[in-house]
């Protein structure tokens, strides 16, 4: 199932990147035809009742945060299937580099504004149960330009 869910992922982030690519014009490059970009898929596996409390996490705090240290949001995915969706959180974000994306990360965890959304969300339990991270890079033929 989950190799259905990363062909959904990476098909609909095809379709998504093609209208930010113009955004980053001046990013560098390998050639005219591919994003130098690295993108990583998440995948987030939520505690049984916890999904709402970690979509307001992202909406309220999350993203606000990815912006601050130079995450690129690229889009989030909820499941057409009801019972996978009370379940799994899909998004991709974009870097730089595979360096900068550690970098981000880094800051990202040691921010205090997050420690503190982080813990006020987790009042009544642990949100999340696992979390799966895929770096990828675009092919030459992407429609990623």
């Amino acid at each position: 199932m989950m190799n259905t869910w990363m062909q959904l992922a990476l098909s609909v982030l095809g379709l998504g990147v093609m209208g930010l690519s113009m955004a980053h014009a001046d990013e560098p490059k390998t050639d005219k035809k591919t994003d130098a970009r690295v993108f990583e898929l998440r995948v987030y596996y939520a505690n049984p009742g916890k999904m709402e409390a970690l979509h307001a996490r992202f909406r309220d705090h999350t993203n606000k945060l990815f912006e601050k240290h130079g995450m690129t949001i690229i889009a989030f995915w909820n499941p057409t299937d009801p019972k996978e969706a009370e379940r799994k959180l899909i998004y991709v974000l974009a870097f730089p580099s595979q360096e900068a994306a550690k970098k981000s990360w880094q800051a990202f965890r040691d921010d205090p504004d997050w420690m503190k959304a982080k813990a006020e969300s987790e009042k009544n339990g642990v949100l999340v149960e696992k979390v799966e991270s895929t770096y990828m890079n675009a092919t030459d033929y992407s429609p990623i330009k």
